[in-house]
C-alpha cells in the first residue's frame, strides 16, 4: 500500500479537549493540520440512543501515520471508545499535498 494523503476523524466531548488533542497531534507531527468543528451527534450506545454536542476533529495526514495517530488519540482520549476513522484523499492540490507530506515526515 502506498503512503497517501488521508483525513483521520475523531470527536471530543468538549472544545477544550478538542483543542488540546489537536495541538498535541500537530506538535507530534502526526498531522499537518487539524480542523475543529462543533457538531451534534446522534448515536447508539449501550442500548440507548444518545444525542450529544461534540467537537469533530479532522486531521490531515498520511496513511502511513494512521496506526501511530490512532494509538496517540486512544491514549489521550476521554471516551471509552473514541471514533478514529480514516478517509482517503483521492485528489488535491499538488502543492498542498506536498506540504502535508513534508509536515508529517
Amino acid at each position: 500500500m502506498t503512503d497517501t494523503a488521508c483525513i483521520v476523524m475523531t470527536t471530543a466531548g468538549t472544545e477544550d479537549e478538542a483543542d488540546q488533542l489537536a495541538d498535541a497531534i500537530v506538535e507530534a507531527r502526526l498531522a499537518a493540520c487539524v480542523q475543529i468543528q462543533r457538531v451534534r451527534s446522534v448515536y447508539a450506545w449501550q442500548g440507548e440512543t444518545k444525542r450529544e454536542p461534540e467537537w469533530l476533529l479532522m486531521a490531515k495526514t498520511r496513511t502511513g501515520r494512521f496506526a501511530e495517530l490512532e494509538a496517540f488519540i486512544r491514549e489521550r482520549h476521554s471516551y471509552e471508545l473514541p471514533e478514529v476513522v480514516q478517509l482517503p484523499i483521492t485528489a488535491g492540490s499538488a502543492a498542498y499535498l506536498r506540504w502535508l507530506g513534508e509536515a508529517t515526515a
